[in-house]
């Protein structure tokens, strides 16, 4: 009877989803502005000597050695990997995609992800081109990204010799806050912006290292943490030679499609 009761009445007691009850927010309504605009504005900045970059770090990647090579598909018969593995070790990715041209600058692969490693990522990124007058980040929220360590970076490349403070006690680096205030400041030549919580599906470098996953790390068998390196950074130039566009990025209208 509790069958009909549930058919009759439309409902589903062995589903669920998840949902998400959040109070109004002013800061991410500005940033869903943000984003949206920066992505408009980026191929023009481009042209005035500005670079964006959509920045993140792809972790949890295993060199998988696998035990027997994949049989390939047949007619009516689909290819199969081997579901019996060995792991070599685990790699993380830090890469940057440029917003107007769809294609991933100064890759870095190793083994972990620290606030130090992605100073370091930054720092290379912007050393690398001293020809580009201006650096917009694309970042998501994680403390690393608002790490006290990038704005010695960033006074650097502003030229400014003030004081900076001192971490958890005074000026730019006394809390979060400061520290996101200044990296996020617009009149720098190395800003920030931040998406908003809950908002991954916003970050352009994401949906890049969705495709990492899907068209090269799901069938790869490797033998090493070398090995893997090697053929993520092979699989980055082939992209970057013969499929870099940039993401449509149609907010408000439809969901962002690759």
């Amino acid at each position: 009877m509790s069958g009909v009761f549930f058919n009759q009445a439309d409902l589903k007691p062995h589903r669920s989803r998840y949902g998400l009850n959040a109070e109004p927010d002013t800061a991410a309504d500005a940033q869903m502005t943000d984003l949206p605009a920066l992505s408009r504005h980026a191929p023009a900045w481009l042209e005035a000597g500005a670079r964006a970059l959509s920045t993140d770090a792809m972790t949890g990647s295993q060199a998988l050695e696998r035990q027997y090579p994949s049989l390939p598909m047949g007619p009516g018969r689909a290819e199969r990997r081997e579901c019996e593995y060995s792991r070599r070790g685990p790699v993380t990715l830090i890469a940057h995609c440029d917003v107007a041209q769809g294609t991933v600058v100064a890759p870095s692969l190793g083994p972990t992800r620290t606030a130090e490693d992605f100073v370091t990522q930054i720092a290379r990124t912007v050393a690398s081109a001293p020809e580009v007058l201006r650096w917009p980040y694309v970042v998501d929220n994680l403390h690393r990204h608002q790490s006290a360590g990038l704005v010695p970076l960033g006074a650097e490349h502003e030229g400014l010799k003030e004081d900076l403070g001192k971490k958890d006690k005074r000026g730019m680096l006394k809390s979060m806050a400061t520290l996101a205030a200044f990296l996020s400041d617009p009149t720098h030549t190395i800003v920030f912006h931040y998406t908003p919580k809950h908002a991954s599906w916003m970050h352009q470098i994401a949906m890049w290292c969705s495709i990492v996953v899907r068209q090269f790390l799901k069938r790869a068998s490797v033998t090493s943490v070398e090995d893997l390196q090697a053929r993520v950074l092979a699989f980055i130039h082939y992209c970057n030679a013969t499929m870099a566009q940039p993401f449509q990025w149609p907010y408000g209208q439809k969901p962002l499609q690759v």
